[in-house]
């Protein structure tokens, strides 16, 4: 066995307020809304208009985290078992076969002692010989700082990890002096160097407005000292959280354990930045000898980077599961509708399907896409084949449940004479193409793609599409994708505080892809709420969270569409109706 096959707990960490004075309209990512955050909902009241079919999500409240044991998929997140807002969390513990049937364990950890008494916040786990799975974690004491903690099961024979202890040894990591003890959390997997025999372990933090990834060393697991400098650290971009750092395969489409140390790969270096919201990553060299990542430098180090996904996503983690091979992501996704509805309706927060992890073929960037165990719940299957769209037609998707499908389509755009030609002052920002270049605008080539959880009038609609451009000097492609909620509901945003407002976003992203034969592909997964979007094999994803008041359950459509003045051919399209699974976190007997 690899010196830490079990790498998947993760423990995300969790956004939960809607305001328009952020960056992106999300507020502090641990404020606490006092007078919601024990406000329960019984099980019979809870809400299921725009709750998801075939996505995890606990019976209600508020939720935000896996690790492979004897068979045996581990998913620790952060809950609040009294409520729908973030405040009172647990880890909470739910098991599979298969990442799709779950079952409900007690909570693995809760605020108990001192040195977690005021929160019990997001980690990882690692697989150490002899010891088994060791659950790295945050702690908040009572002065509210923030300390490394960790937790061991109580018997390693139970498949199911059933119980935690926290030794009396806790903390095994504490802020230096003047290092900011309100700003230093969330432990990665560790990772295990044969060549000198210390595990190694990351944790995010700021300096000064710049974000840090300090690294701690150990023998046993127990004593850990930090290194002299910091893996990687990078000014302007404050808090980093949830930090993740794997290797990828070079030219290999299996995943990797996080401590190989062999030929032919990269590492990527991923945050969660707190001060936008979004996440982002660089891949790059990891030097073992002198602790240090370096980027490769072909994109940006900091906000405008690479990211895992445009949209609504984040506080994710990877793990490897050495069952299969691989190594697989798991984000999460935050409601978009304000608090005081997230109340009413007794639930908040989504886990997002988990998604494989590779290395592109260009080795410029990672493309993902949905595990093939979700393939598992397709039903009915439609299908549209050589469908030509001309300039402001759409084609309904016929005979399926539009609110709760799987739907993967091909288009062939033909022709790039008529493309426009790309503005290079947006080169680093797609959502502001997107946002003066939206689905209602004509253009060239595009923008073309689904029409998703509309009303037949389109009163409500959520598109997600593509639009080509081209650079003057050489005519080569340059794809913009976009996600656009802000058509997707006719609920307004009229609040009077940010515990009452909805927030409506769209999200967009460029698509690296030449175009040569013409083809570009769009995978939706598309389940009441939620909409998770893979565009051209998983380049660019984008996920998005809407609330329809009209277009839900049966009363929902879906189109494919073409606004651009060169015709577009739907060259194969694939729709199938999503089951429910037998299992969503039932209580495990």
């Amino acid at each position: 066995m690899s010196a830490s096959k079990i790498v998947s707990v993760l423990l995300l960490l969790v956004l939960i307020n809607i305001s328009s004075n952020n960056i992106n309209g999300v507020n502090a990512f641990h404020k606490v809304i006092r007078k919601m955050q024990s406000k329960s909902t019984s099980l019979e009241v809870v809400s299921h208009l725009h709750r998801t079919g075939f996505h995890f999500q606990p019976p209600c409240h508020w939720i935000n985290g896996p690790v492979v044991y004897k068979g045996v998929y581990h998913f620790f997140y952060q809950y609040n078992p009294k409520g729908a807002v973030w405040g009172n969390i647990v880890w909470a513990h739910s098991v599979s076969k298969d990442l799709i049937n779950w079952e409900a364990l007690e909570p693995a950890i809760y605020p108990s002692r001192w040195f977690d008494i005021n929160g019990t916040w997001s980690g990882s786990a690692t697989n150490v010989p002899g010891k088994g799975p060791v659950i790295l974690y945050t702690g908040i004491t009572k002065n509210h700082t923030q300390i490394q903690n960790y937790a061991i099961p109580q018997d390693l024979s139970d498949p199911y990890l059933k119980k935690w202890i926290k030794p009396d040894d806790n903390p095994i990591v504490r802020p230096d002096h003047g290092e900011n003890g309100s700003a230093f959390r969330d432990p990665t997997t560790a990772w295990f160097n044969k060549k000198d025999g210390y595990w190694r372990m990351l944790v995010g933090s700021q300096k000064n407005r710049r974000g840090v990834a300090y690294m701690y060393k150990s023998r046993d697991f127990k004593k850990w000292v930090k290194t002299r400098r910091p893996i990687h650290s990078r000014k302007g971009t404050g808090m980093w959280e949830c930090p993740d750092f794997f290797p990828v395969s070079i030219g290999k489409k299996t995943g990797l354990d996080t401590s190989y140390d062999g030929p032919n790969t990269k590492h990527v270096m991923k945050v969660s930045l707190d001060l936008t919201r979004y996440e982002y990553y660089t891949l790059g060299k990891y030097d073992t000898k002198k602790d240090r990542y370096k980027p490769d430098g072909t994109t940006p180090d900091g906000w405008d980077g690479l990211r895992l996904d445009y949209g609504n996503f984040y506080a994710s983690k990877t793990f490897f599961d050495d069952t299969k091979n691989r190594r697989i992501l798991w984000g999460w996704a935050n409601e978009s509708d304000s608090a005081v509805e997230d109340t009413l309706k007794g639930w908040a927060g989504v886990q997002l399907i988990p998604r494989t992890v590779l290395l592109d073929s260009s080795g410029k960037q990672l493309v993902f896409w949905p595990i093939e165990e979700i393939e598992s719940l397709r039903g009915k299957n439609v299908q549209m084949n050589n469908q030509k769209i001309e300039m402001g037609q759409r084609f309904e998707v016929q005979g399926i449940t539009p609110a709760q499908v799987d739907v993967d389509v091909t288009f062939n755009v033909g022709s790039l004479d008529k493309a426009e030609t790309f503005d290079a002052s947006f080169a680093t920002k797609p959502l502001d193409l997107c946002n003066l270049k939206g689905s209602n605008v004509t253009g060239g080539v595009g923008p073309f793609g689904l029409i998703t959880l509309a009303t037949s009038d389109l009163q409500e609609y959520t598109p997600v599409f593509f639009r080509v451009f081209k650079y003057a000097t050489t005519n080569k492609p340059k794809v913009l994708m976009c996600s656009d909620a802000k058509p997707s509901t006719l609920k307004g945003d009229t609040g009077t505080d940010s515990t009452e407002k909805m927030y409506k976003p769209s999200f967009a992203g460029f698509v690296d892809v030449d175009l040569a034969d013409g083809k570009i592909s769009l995978r939706s997964l598309i389940d009441h709420s939620v909409l998770e979007s893979f565009g051209a094999k998983g380049k660019t994803v984008i996920t998005s969270r809407v609330y329809p008041t009209k277009a839900v359950g049966d009363n929902a459509h879906l189109f494919v569409f073409n606004n651009g003045s060169q015709p577009v051919t739907v060259e194969s399209l694939n729709a199938w109706n999503m089951k429910k699974p037998q299992k969503m976190n039932q209580r495990a007997k």
